[in-house]
């Protein structure tokens, strides 16, 4: 019987990929996303038969319950990973953060993690020796000027992480993070904040970062689900912000409030 992966946000970017990546091994792939369009070109890309697609909103916990229910069923009773991926992003100044904005963050980046890895608990446990991976950020290594809210729900999501993974050690779960930079995905394509006129790429491009292909991101996830690492750092701009966090906090805070604009 072959192995089986859950994975949220599966209608373009990360979850794209990482289907691409797990179904290349032979895994039978569940797709769940709002975007049924979306879900429909990832299926396309995959073998015939080697996935399982459902329209998902991962703030609904009912919906969750249900989903995974059928996904179980259609894979012949495994869940060896359930990968929590779907997210939001939104940036500017916090004053300025809209309402809405703050709780989609929110509901989207952390309840809908929280939501999904207590309804896969006990498939996960079934399975045995399975895995729970969650799609951090490198934006939970320090909090970002500019992402404030963002940067809390990973924070959020790099510490449930932690929390689940010493929890369910005797149930046989593993759980573990990605902690990608800038990925190039269309989660980048849209207004950084409520009336801006300037992608969340725009302003990556501007600062002088660099992109990191959504390739490396799911390969990471192939490894991280074998690896008794915690948590999974992806690209050159996580691994500088983790050395610069733990070594020279000062200095990171001082060169954030330098191009974060304090005093002009």
């Amino acid at each position: 019987m072959r192995e089986a992966i859950f994975i949220t946000g599966g209608g373009s970017g990360i979850g794209r990929a990482v289907a691409q990546r797990f179904a290349r091994e032979g895994w039978f792939i569940g797709l769940a996303d709002i975007d049924e369009s979306g879900l429909a070109e990832t299926a396309a890309l995959l073998p015939q038969g080697a996935s399982w697609t459902t329209k998902l909103d991962v703030q609904n916990r009912a919906a969750w319950d249900q989903a995974l229910a059928a996904f179980v069923q259609a894979s012949g009773g495994r869940l060896d990973v359930l990968f929590n991926n779907a997210g939001v992003a939104h940036g500017g100044p916090f004053e300025g953060n809209s309402q809405a904005e703050i709780d989609q963050l929110i509901d989207v980046n952390f309840r809908g993690v929280a939501y999904g890895a207590q309804a896969a608990f006990p498939y996960l446990r079934d399975t045995r020796s399975s895995v729970l991976l969650n799609t951090a950020s490198a934006a939970a290594l320090y909090g970002g000027a500019g992402l404030a809210v963002y940067s809390a729900t990973k924070f959020a999501v790099r510490a449930l992480t932690e929390a689940l993974d010493v929890e369910w050690a005797g149930d046989g779960i593993a759980v573990r993070s990605l902690m990608p930079g800038f990925i190039d995905t269309p989660l980048l394509h849209t207004p950084a904040h409520a009336g801006s006129n300037q992608s969340k790429r725009d302003t990556v491009v501007e600062a002088g970062l660099e992109f990191t292909p959504v390739e490396v991101v799911a390969e990471t996830a192939w490894e991280a689900i074998r690896s008794p690492k915690l948590h999974h750092l992806v690209g050159k701009t996580a691994r500088r912000l983790a050395f610069a966090a733990r070594w020279m906090p000062g200095r990171l805070r001082k060169t954030m409030v330098r191009s974060f604009g304090v005093g002009k």
